[in-house]
């Protein structure tokens, strides 16, 4: 059996002594789900939250609560940190969202808890920004995707045993959503949508308004900001642009 490392030979609780040990390279990806009712995914995706922008919190408050960690969990080593980043995938199937935290450090001791609390910091940010349209989402499948570095080197969550759930994943840098990449086969698809998420973030243009400003049905703009269709018609696209006063291939680039 391995020996519980934050318990002296008396059963009782210490920090470990890592003085002894070489600073190495080390990383931790961990992850959190959150799943939504499709109003409150739609609103997070496209911006339209009352809040404000969900996920630009969200990612603010994971990168806050890795450098916290020490403070939060008691035997925890403070770290110095030297990445703490919040990636998005977005499923909009499940109108399921994964935070994806990564954390690293050169040091003497991992950065795995790091990871976890900054995705379920994360989370439960997402949860209380959209609370007031949906207080059943759910948290869940939190856990640890992989770490390297240390003595105990390389690991990664075993798949068949914990399956990660497919989701739909964005091929740019968002402030909204983040930087994952996606098949080869979307990538024009998902750049355009990337481009007009951020058209509309830059523009400061909710959809609902825009819309009904422009005579179409918003539906359209969330189908596409979700994911569910691949475009948005040629006929509403030129509307929305006349209304935002650019040309309708502007909106996607």
């Amino acid at each position: 059996m391995t020996k519980l490392t934050h318990l002296d030979e008396k059963g009782a609780a210490r920090m470990v002594n890592v003085g002894g040990k070489a600073a190495t390279a080390r990383e931790a990806v961990a992850e959190a789900t959150i799943t939504l009712s499709p109003e409150a995914f739609a609103a997070v995706i496209s911006g339209e939250a009352k809040k404000g922008d969900v996920l630009a919190a969200a990612r603010i408050a994971g990168i806050m609560a890795a450098k916290k960690t020490a403070d939060l969990i008691p035997l925890c080593h403070p770290i110095a940190l030297t990445k703490a980043a919040i990636a998005f995938e977005p499923d909009a199937a499940r109108n399921a969202i994964t935070i994806v935290a990564t954390a690293s450090t050169t040091g003497p001791t991992g950065v795995e808890m790091e990871a976890l609390t900054a995705a379920s910091i994360a989370a439960l940010t997402i949860y209380d920004m959209i609370k007031a349209v949906d207080r059943s989402a759910v948290i869940e499948a939190v856990r640890l995707r992989s770490k390297s570095g240390g003595k105990s080197g390389h690991w990664r969550a075993p798949e068949a045993e914990v399956p990660i759930r497919p989701a739909r994943k964005i091929s740019a840098p968002s402030p909204l959503i983040g930087a994952i990449a996606a098949p080869k086969r979307k990538a024009n698809t998902e750049a355009e949508r990337e481009a007009f998420r951020q058209f509309m973030t830059g523009n400061r243009l909710r959809a609902s308004a825009w819309a009904k400003q422009a005579g179409v049905p918003a539906a359209l703009i969330y189908s596409f900001l979700t994911g569910r269709s691949q475009s948005i018609p040629a006929e509403a696209a030129e509307k929305l642009a006349n209304v935002a006063r650019v040309r309708p291939e502007d909106m996607f680039r």
